[in-house]
């Protein structure tokens, strides 16, 4: 019996000794949370019956939003939007368009501030067929509102994507990218935005080409997220970009291993900020603590990247871009697997979202045939 174990410590140290250098040993799994997520079901808008169509979620100040819109059999939209005191109970919101693109808009993107909805939402049309996009705003008798831009003012001929919407202490800001390099756009109510692009920090120049993916409103102002890509080179480095009016940034590259990162959303945790996206082959996780940013953890398969971070129970929770399941981390450096109610789908007609407050977290799935709603109230700690 002593002769079987000294042979088998002998196989273990030699197994050790031929592990190439400076390969560390595989770290376990960590447990799996399991949240129980219950289904939600949201009242179809008055009006003509149609297919639900969700896009987007977020929460603020003890309210949550849902948006998208009501597509009938012909393959029309129109508005719609829902709220809650709880993310079980919704009642819809009644749009009030103020032009024709309006009257037909998928609401894309949602952002609260003082529990109180901004969305952006689009229609294609025109000679070109570009999207017309608007913003839309909760009025006081708790109507959405449209707001129309002129068509510059989101389109023209410099025209890339309107991505997110964001509130903050200083009002409300847009992410997206113009032909210049990236662009944010600003409002002090929500009521007209102005374009902030092709100005130093956020337009294309000598360090490359900006890409912005995602934004939030700090205490100091607001923060863009997203990646460069170097002259000459195929793989992007992560990036944020800072500021305190929206109309002057300052630019920051992050550290990175080889092989291509960015990031793709971020949100605030506590003090910290924590940002995700791809890291080479995987995910990993960004963190910015006192103005400084640090690499975080790297977690699951890069794949697609990202398509939902929400802050939950003190911590933040991400979606990948496709499967089964999702991320949890209190601190950015270590996380755990969360099994999720159905997989994320993959694909262009998909949508995915997820919010959270508080130790709530609200899930959105639509792929292109059915959209679904989750809540889980928890436990958010590893089984």
């Amino acid at each position: 019996m002593r002769r079987g174990v000294a042979v088998f410590g002998l196989l273990v140290l030699l197994l050790a000794a031929c592990r190439p250098a400076g390969r560390a040993a595989p770290v376990p799994t960590p447990a799996p949370v399991r949240p129980g997520w219950q289904p939600v079901t949201l009242p179809v808008p008055p009006g003509a019956p149609g297919r639900l169509a969700l896009r987007d979620a977020t929460a603020c100040a003890g309210r949550w939003f849902v948006v998208g819109a009501v597509v009938d059999a012909a393959g029309g939209t129109r508005p719609a939007a829902w709220s809650s005191p709880d993310a079980v109970t919704w009642t819809a919101l009644r749009p009030v368009p103020r032009s024709p693109y309006g009257e037909e808009n998928l609401l894309t993107a949602a952002g609260c501030r003082d529990g109180r909805l901004a969305a952006v939402g689009g229609k294609s049309g025109g000679v070109h067929g570009n999207p017309r996009i608007s913003t839309w705003r909760a009025a006081d008798d708790g109507s959405l509102v449209e707001v129309p831009a002129e068509f510059e003012v989101f389109g023209g001929p410099d025209a890339v994507n309107v991505g997110r919407i964001a509130g903050g202490p200083r009002g409300w800001l847009i992410s997206g990218n113009r032909a210049t390099g990236a662009a944010a756009w600003v409002s002090p109510d929500g009521t007209d935005f102005a374009l902030v692009s092709a100005v130093p920090g956020l337009a294309a120049d000598g360090a490359g080409r900006p890409w912005v993916a995602d934004g939030i409103g700090t205490p100091s102002g607001w923060l863009l997220v997203g990646s460069m890509l170097p002259p000459g080179r195929t793989g992007t480095q992560p990036a944020a970009w800072a500021s305190a009016d929206g109309r002057t940034w300052r630019r920051a590259v992050l550290p990175a291993a080889d092989g291509g990162a960015d990031l793709q959303r971020v949100a605030p945790v506590g003090e910290r900020t924590v940002a995700v996206g791809r890291r080479g082959d995987r995910l990993g996780a960004w963190v910015e603590e006192g103005g400084r940013w640090r690499g975080g953890g790297a977690f699951g398969a890069g794949g697609g990247g990202v398509s939902g971070l929400a802050e939950v129970a003190g911590g933040v929770l991400v979606l990948p871009a496709a499967g089964p399941t999702g991320w949890l981390s209190r601190d950015g450096d270590s996380w755990s697997p969360v099994g999720l109610p159905v997989a994320v789908p993959g694909g262009a007609e998909r949508a995915v979202a997820v919010t959270g407050s508080s130790d709530v977290a609200l899930l959105v799935v639509d792929d292109g045939r059915r959209a679904r709603l989750w809540s889980a109230r928890g436990p958010w700690n590893p089984n």
